[in-house]
């Protein structure tokens, strides 16, 4: 029989053949295979289909039609047709972001596709502004003259100013600019996403929030709100977009393929010419050289920061230990007068986990270390750990046998029992991820709160929040050390609320360095020197965002290396190396050339230390 063409895929003779990607782990080649009759003409890039592979059925992805199948081959049919799946920019997007990051195009294309078989669309409803004004005529009058403009701006505004008039604005310019295309917001938690959505939705805005409503945003609707994975929303046409917290790091994969949600709604925004708001009130280097800048007047930044206390501990008593006097009468204040409740509790923060994290012999004075791999030991009930690997010793000294040790860094549980008894109240634990919708916190109804990091996304209001060593923020060996510490003294003033407000509680910081730019940024709540001061720095010495950087480790990584063409590599210690380039597109085509082999290769790219 004389071949055929069909307009939506290849032929066979009569027989379309469509080119799939399929959802195995570390398979990247594509296969050729028949669609059965009853299929004809309903497939489209992008479409799920089910495929039998080496003698078992896997999902896979339609992302090519019309292909040439190869000479000499029989191709088999799909087994399985599972409805629809991310459109075709979208698919093309994820094509992108496996380049970018090194990664498998099943990783992206699975975070575009819905959790369940959906064969229909709803129906788009027309697009609507909010029908409430909202008290922050500025805020919403920028956000109406970023919808008119195009490419991606960064606007930076204190942190704890509501973006709800920033999108009201935002919105209603998107409407009258007449441009197609639905607006995406990302922000950085599921809560977040929720309220917001919530919030909109009040306001007489068609929102859905994604990817909880998969179905809607592939219909195109006009508002879609969602979280780092909505990056690669199936929306049809990006009409503009908006991140929220933009620094924040939750819109980085920390698994591998360590993807930036940033990083693709730029790209994403760069191809449908739509345009694009980065929102921070602490913007990185890598934001202040992705876009141009805009900030708020000086007094309007200054007063939606909170108010920063700075306690210098250089001179305080050492038997104190990490809870100083000044913090404890703090804490007893708030909660005799009752500004600490249930709803907001006072908060200190201290990142590390467990009860001792370093430890000494009260006799010989030798640090409590692993025979094994020589890291500092921590308490473990009755026994010492080793967190690096994981072996387990009893409570006694390897150089002297004395069973007397003493604290020398204290983690979250020793110093939880500290507070309690100084303040006159059990002091609740966070850390950890949480427990789920169903889990009860062991914290939940404290008045009093000590945690790691985890507490600042755990508590949505706090009367003080106190930094108990800050310095550790401060002197972290992280090349991004002094963004990460400023944003967390911005995410603990969105908790204590704006210093311009009636009653303002305070951020309470105990440090030995009271003169870091850090601090003198968060006190005058103007972080543009440090911005610019930390940008000259990485121009200087060739950093992020002025070079781009991969890791490379695992048993194959030499080998992988070796075969890498146009860039520098240098070896670190162990098996990791490190991968420079001047741009991203010689370093991700020279990571793309070279076959991972069946020695195992893990890349980073862009990664976050080094």
């Amino acid at each position: 029989m004389a071949e055929q063409r069909e307009p939506d895929g290849g032929t066979v003779g009569d027989r379309e053949v469509v080119r799939v990607v399929c959802d195995v782990a570390g398979l990247s080649r594509r296969f050729d295979y028949l669609v059965p009759e009853k299929w004809r003409g309903q497939l489209r890039v992008g479409s799920r289909v089910r495929v039998a592979l080496q003698g078992r059925r896997v999902g896979a992805w339609v992302v090519g039609l019309d292909p040439e199948p190869p000479s000499g081959i029989a191709l088999s049919e799909l087994t399985g047709n599972s409805g629809l799946g991310p459109p075709p920019a979208v698919v093309d997007l994820a094509e992108w972001a496996a380049w970018r990051w090194a990664g498998p195009v099943s990783f992206f294309l699975k975070s575009a596709s819905p959790s369940t078989n959906t064969w229909s669309l709803p129906a788009r409803p027309p697009a609507a502004s909010p029908s409430v004004e909202l008290a922050d005529p500025a805020l919403s009058e920028i956000g109406r003259r970023l919808a008119a403009g195009e490419g991606s701006r960064l606007l930076r505004v204190g942190p704890c100013a509501d973006p709800l008039p920033l999108l009201e604005g935002l919105l209603a310019g998107h409407a009258a600019s007449g441009r197609p295309g639905s607006v995406l917001v990302l922000v950085p938690a599921v809560g977040w996403s929720e309220r917001l959505t919530e919030r909109l939705a009040r306001r007489g805005v068609a929102v859905v929030h994604e990817p909880s409503d998969w179905a809607r945003a592939a219909a195109g609707w006009p508002v879609v709100v969602g979280t780092r994975a909505s990056a690669l929303a199936p929306l049809p046409l990006l009409g503009a977009a908006v991140v929220l917290d933009a620094h924040d790091e939750s819109y980085r994969d920390e698994r591998s393929p360590n993807w930036s949600a940033i990083d693709v709604v730029v790209e994403r925004a760069r191809r449908d010419g739509a345009p694009l708001v980065l929102v921070s009130a602490t913007p990185t280097a890598a934001l202040l050289e992705a876009a141009p800048l805009l900030t708020m007047a000086p007094a309007r930044e200054h007063s939606d920061w909170p108010r920063l206390v700075v306690c210098d501990r250089r001179g305080a008593d050492p038997r104190t230990g990490l809870i100083g006097d000044e913090l404890v009468a703090l804490f007893r204040r708030l909660l005799e007068d009752g500004s600490a409740h249930p709803d907001r509790p006072v908060v200190a923060v201290l990142n590390r986990t467990g009860r001792a994290r370093l430890l000494a012999c009260a006799d010989c004075g030798e640090l409590v270390r692993c025979e094994h791999c020589g890291r500092a030991l921590a308490e473990g009930g009755d026994e010492l750990v080793c967190p690096g690997c994981a072996r387990v010793r009893p409570r006694v000294c390897a150089a002297c046998g004395s069973t007397r040790l003493k604290v020398l860094r204290a983690g979250v549980a020793r110093v939880a029992t500290d507070l309690s008894a100084l303040v006159g109240e059990e002091a609740g634990e966070v850390a950890g991820p949480p427990r789920g919708a169903q889990g009860h916190e062991g914290w939940e109804g404290r008045r009093v709160l000590l945690g790691t990091e985890a507490v600042l996304h755990r508590v949505r209001r706090a009367a003080v929040v106190a930094f108990l060593d800050f310095d550790q923020h401060l002197l972290s060996s992280r090349t991004d050390a002094q963004e990460r510490a400023l944003a967390l003294l911005a995410r603990a003033g969105r908790l204590v609320g704006a210093r311009s407000a009636k009653g303002a509680a305070v951020v309470f910081v105990q440090t030995r360095l009271p003169d870091e730019p850090v601090l003198a940024a968060a006190v005058r709540g103007d972080p543009g020197p440090l911005g610019a001061a930390e940008l000259a720095l990485r121009r200087q010495l060739a950093l992020p965002p002025f070079s781009v950087l991969a890791i490379v480790s695992g048993p194959g990584a030499p080998e992988y290396v070796a075969q890498l063409h146009g860039v520098e590599v240098t070896a670190l210690e162990g098996d990791r190396h490190l991968v420079r380039a001047t741009e991203h597109a010689a370093l991700c085509d020279a990571l793309a050339r070279v076959p991972r082999g069946r020695a195992g290769v893990r890349v980073e790219v862009d990664p976050q230390s080094v």
